[in-house]
């Protein structure tokens, strides 16, 4: 069932990303994730600010999810979500923590990434991952 659930995340992932990105200029979807089999949350970023302004401009133009689910629309928070090659890149340095379909768990620094994988250091030991793999990463905001 887990595999379904984030199969569903990427479904709904790639039809909003592109309705939302195309339509609310500077707005990046960083991630979609179900909270329960009817509600799922989109987290949203801008360079300017998330305010709940941009929140409900996210929420309307998701109108026609809403009669089948409950839409929350969120900024990133303190555990930013990370799951795009583009999101990797500019972690690198950053602490993170990722989960993989194969449901193993992973927290570490984040050293590398590139289209195709990232690279975690763990205690000093480098871990490759295939970002394929990877179906739940947060940048962790440890006050720096």
């Amino acid at each position: 069932m887990a595999t379904s659930t984030y199969e569903r995340e990427r479904e709904l992932t790639e039809a909003i990303t592109p309705a939302v990105e195309s339509t609310l200029p500077g707005v990046e979807v960083l991630a979609v994730e179900l909270l329960s089999p009817a509600r799922f949350c989109v987290y949203v970023d801008h360079p300017d600010g998330v305010d709940l302004a941009l929140c409900e401009r996210v929420t309307r133009l998701l109108d026609s999810y809403r009669t089948d689910w409950t839409v929350d629309v969120s900024s990133p928070g303190p555990e930013r979500p990370v799951r795009r090659p583009e999101h990797f890149r500019r972690a690198i340095g950053g602490t993170v923590k990722l989960k993989t379909a194969g449901a193993d768990r992973v927290r570490g620094t984040l050293v590398a990434a590139d289209d195709h994988a990232v690279t975690v250091s763990v205690d000093g030991t480098a871990h490759e991952i295939p970002v394929d793999e990877i179906v739940r990463g947060n940048l962790i905001d440890e006050g720096r």
